[in-house]
């Protein structure tokens, strides 16, 4: 091991083929702890929704916007932040960030009101959303400087820690809060600011954004095209939330801001998001369909029946997150068994029918349904979410223009937010008098037809049929359930 020339204080190691310096380890650390800080924020609400209603009187379609706020400001987040990477270099957008999400888990501690909470989510929203693009702009920098085109040691390490994260979470969520209320969904989140904040100071580069391939300082914000996104998510939003003839003006607001968006983006000579990923490539639209429909499930899944098992079954919400263990065992297992076979079709086939078996097995429950069919439920819920999102990554790759894989990738993220976004509003809508087995049955039935969707786009997409080639390098993303 000899200090690299990159930056002071980095250890790098030097190949003994060639004299290269290989990958910087040190930077590992705070970019793996970073990039979870997202996931593990989004599916540990899930069993805290009943004890936070319970503690501020609110119903379910109120708690629902600790869901929606956080997907609603990373989807706005990630794209805004991404560009600020780009243009700031990773180290700093890191810092701040991580800083955010240690203030915010100070206020959610002591929230007074549940107004209060839903702010902290938006700050966590935001603040959770530096890590991911700053990681990928020091792995994008570290391949550059090694030679190493895809560095899929440190690819796949990223992409197994958030899925790992992700799909615990509830369970984590329910010993957090057996242990010391839902209050400690949000206090875990100081400590894990700090250590984020004491590696990243000590090990993150301070090169110049422009050392790592970024646009610069001087690059043109377009602050024009933040602006009509978010508008165009949160009136979507809005509506969805509360469905009722009296609020078609935010259908209204929604597609205006839609066609100013498209506009700008289209004229703009540094768009915010660049529409022409778009442009005649009938498969990689179709993927992003793919990923909002499967994300609609896996998400309505997530925070419906973990709501039912707590409220409608009557579990405790560490029972609840002890419950529903068998999903991420079997993700994780899927996940690891099939992430380097090429197959793309293979997997959406069979990701989209374990979906339609999980939503069957949702009709079957009531309010004193087995234990071991709790189980099952959550079993065959697992195996596509080591599947779908995925096949969905590899498909993309395959799909998008080499020169614009930044854009496309970054766009397959925010179907993902805006797939959990319409799951929460789902979740409000079935659960607007509280979690019971009526409402569980209607979530299931409008999950089932969305993996019926899912089941058809899959099918009909004749790009699918050709595999992948083998050894073929995933995509530089990764995806958080």
């Amino acid at each position: 091991m000899r200090r690299g020339a990159a930056g002071p204080g980095r250890l790098t190691r030097t190949s003994p083929a060639d004299g290269r310096e290989g990958f910087n380890r040190e930077l590992i650390a705070p970019m793996i702890l970073g990039s979870i800080l997202n996931p593990v924020n989004s599916s540990m609400i899930a069993v805290a929704l009943v004890p936070i209603g319970q503690a501020f009187g609110a119903p379910a379609g109120q708690t629902a916007w600790l869901v929606s706020a956080l997907y609603l400001a990373t989807a706005i987040g990630q794209p805004v932040i991404g560009r600020l990477v780009d243009s700031y270099g990773p180290r700093r957008l890191y810092l701040i960030g991580t800083a955010l999400v240690g203030a915010a888990g100070l206020l959610g501690s002591f929230a007074p009101t549940l107004g209060v909470l839903i702010a902290t989510r938006v700050l966590l929203g935001f603040g959770t959303s530096a890590a991911y693009p700053a990681s990928m702009s020091l792995t994008r920098s570290e391949a550059d400087r090694t030679g190493e085109k895809s560095p899929a040691g440190v690819l796949t390490a990223l992409a197994v820690s958030n899925q790992v994260v992700a799909v615990i979470g509830p369970t984590l969520g329910g010993l957090l809060i057996g242990l010391g209320g839902w209050h400690w969904i949000f206090a875990i989140n100081v400590p894990l600011s700090a250590a984020c904040l004491i590696l990243g100071a000590r090990r993150l580069p301070r090169a110049p954004a422009a050392e790592a391939g970024g646009a610069g300082p001087g690059a043109r914000i377009d602050l024009a095209g933040m602006v009509l996104f978010a508008a165009m998510l949160i009136a979507t939003l809005l509506f969805l939330m509360a469905p009722q003839p009296g609020h078609w003006h935010l259908l209204l607001i929604a597609a205006l801001a839609t066609g100013g968006f498209a506009v700008r983006e289209l004229r703009a000579a540094q768009p915010f998001i660049d529409l022409r990923v778009f442009g005649g490539n009938a498969p990689l639209m179709a993927t992003y369909l793919r990923q909002v429909l499967s994300f609609v499930t896996s998400y309505a899944f997530l925070y419906g029946f973990t709501q039912w098992l707590e409220e409608g079954r009557g579990l405790s919400a560490s029972a609840a997150g002890l419950v529903q263990l068998p999903m991420p065992l079997s993700a994780v297992l899927i996940s690891v068994t099939t992430g380097r076979r090429p197959q793309i079709r293979g997997k959406l086939v069979v990701g989209s029918l374990c979906q339609l078996a999980a939503c069957a097995l949702m009709l079957l429950l009531h309010s004193d349904s087995a234990i071991w069919l709790l189980l099952a439920v959550g079993l065959a819920m697992g195996a596509p979410q080591g599947l779908n999102g995925l096949a969905n990554q590899t498909a993309l790759y395959h799909q998008a223009d080499p020169s614009r894989m930044g854009s496309a990738a970054g766009l397959l993220r925010t179907c993902t937010y805006l797939g959990a976004m319409i799951a929460s509003s789902a979740d409000a809508a079935f659960f607007r008098h509280g979690a019971d087995t009526a409402g569980l049955h209607g979530l299931g039935v409008f999950m089932g037809a969305g993996a019926v969707l899912l089941t058809a786009v899959t099918l009909l997409d004749r790009s699918l049929r050709r595999p992948a080639p083998a050894g073929a390098a995933l995509p530089e993303t990764t995806e958080n359930p």
